[in-house]
């Protein structure tokens, strides 16, 4: 029965992607859009999103990283379900919603999760049963990509490629996340790996065949000496989604190697340029790199508290100050910020998230020609409480607060320094090759004032 259904499998892959060769691409006109959005939005929302933090009425032992809520109870996948499904109610317009904020927040992209370890695939998979199409008779995916392109936002699917719910997954293998260890007697033994390879495949065809143009592909997770081919069949993988969309942008979550971008401790190594054959993209994760290649694009991925997956135990909020100025300093540093919100299980956003997108988007309202298609700043960390950003031969300088003498002073070129708050000039002087910028008593922006430089 396995090797017809492997065998079934198989012919629909060769049917729908043909066996052409992998096109070539233009990596340079693909990334173009991406390069100039640096702001996306991340949902982490799956069957864990129900379950809110909690197992059977009380907190999990962790108070992060619940979206792995099923690992630190460690549920077998049928407790798991019968627990997380009737928590699990998405309501008519959620998707909606999703869009709406996103769009006043100032983002450019959104990705949110399609399948998450647990193996909930909220699309209508033909090829399991563990899907909102069988369980809620609606396909997710269909609703948020629809809702997405009404607000005119490029979409990006997230895919795990671990699946806790699939007999015939390897655990053994991955070295993380680790396995919930009440599962392991429901699981066929041997396990055969390259049966759940072949139905990752197959759900990822369906993904990128059924919901029209896709513009990332975020994938989730490898471990040390578990990635890329060994793995996943990473190479026929990426080029069956690049056959169905060639400028599809990928990141580089396949692999998990210093070559592919990741330190020997797993984290993110942006040391090199990536080889587009490993991904489009680095992934540092809930931290802003330091020291990177200048031709390595880089994307991070931040949390609003301290958990992706809704958390009713979690009350650790950033402020809207502290995220503005983090997606200031990425933009500062030519990377694009990720930022998550984890909904509820009827799919609304926590009130808390929908203080600060609101709040980023009053700020990008006023501010965001200083972040869309901006660059590196030349100048390192500037000799202010602040950051630049460039944009051809204009400079955009972000103070977080004013200098005692009210003056900036810096090794740059410019004759117009105007506030883009209440488009005031500001007296500019320049004396033996340094420019000085004479600021008002009090900045306009308590979060953070940009002078654009000219």
């Amino acid at each position: 029965m396995q090797t017809i259904q492997r065998l079934a499998v198989a012919i629909s892959l060769f049917l729908a992607t043909g066996a052409q060769a992998q096109p070539e691409f233009d990596r340079g006109e693909r990334m173009e859009w991406w390069r100039e959005a640096r702001f996306g939005m991340f949902v982490h929302w799956g069957l864990y999103s129900g379950l809110a933090g909690t197992w059977k009425g009380e907190p999990a032992p962790e108070d992060r990283n619940l979206e792995h809520i099923q690992r630190v109870v460690d549920a077998d996948t049928y407790s798991y379900a019968a627990e997380a499904i009737p928590k699990f109610t998405p309501t008519k317009d959620f998707a909606t919603a999703w869009a709406k904020l996103a769009k006043q927040a100032g983002c450019k992209y959104v990705v949110f999760t399609t399948k998450h370890h647990e193996g909930f695939a909220l699309h209508d998979s033909k090829l399991s049963l563990y899907d909102a199409g069988d369980i809620l008779n609606r396909d997710l995916v269909a609703e948020i990509t629809e809702a997405l392109r009404q607000e005119d936002l490029k979409i990006g699917f997230y895919h795990s490629v671990i699946d806790w719910h699939h007999p015939q997954y390897d655990y053994r293998q991955a070295k993380y996340p680790s396995y919930p260890k009440d599962n392991i007697p429901m699981t066929i033994s041997p396990r055969d790996h390259s049966v759940y390879v072949d139905y990752l495949h197959g759900q990822v065809n369906e993904l990128i065949s059924n919901y029209g143009p896709l513009d990332i592909l975020w994938w989730d997770y490898s471990s040390f000496g578990f990635d890329g081919d060994k793995a996943w069949r990473a190479g026929d993988l990426m080029a069956m989604c690049r056959r169905k969309h060639p400028d599809v942008i990928m990141n580089n979550r396949l692999f998990r190697r210093p070559e592919a971008g990741f330190s020997y401790d797993g984290g993110a190594d942006l040391s090199r340029p990536l080889d587009p054959k490993y991904g489009d993209f680095g992934t540092p994760e809930q931290h802003i790199p330091e020291d990177f290649d200048p031709q390595m694009d880089w994307e991070t991925c931040q949390t609003m508290n301290d958990s992706w997956g809704y958390n009713e135990h979690d009350a650790n909020w950033k402020s809207s100050a502290e995220i503005i100025r983090q997606l200031i300093d990425v933009a500062s540093r030519g990377g694009n910020y990720l930022l998550n919100i984890g909904p509820k299980g009827d799919g609304s956003i926590p009130e808390p998230s929908i203080r600060i997108m609101e709040d980023i988007g009053e700020w990008m309202a006023v501010n965001g020609e200083a972040i869309y298609g901006t660059s590196k700043s030349p100048l390192g960390q500037p000799g202010f409480d602040g950051r630049i950003t460039r944009k051809g031969e204009i400079y955009y300088l972000h103070l977080f607060s004013r200098p005692e003498d009210g003056v900036i002073t810096l090794p740059l070129p410019g004759k117009q320094a105007t506030l883009l708050q209440n488009k005031t000039q500001l007296k500019v002087d320049v004396k033996q090759g340094e420019l000085s910028i004479h600021l008002p008593e009090t900045l306009p922006d308590p979060i953070a004032t940009v002078i654009r430089l000219q």
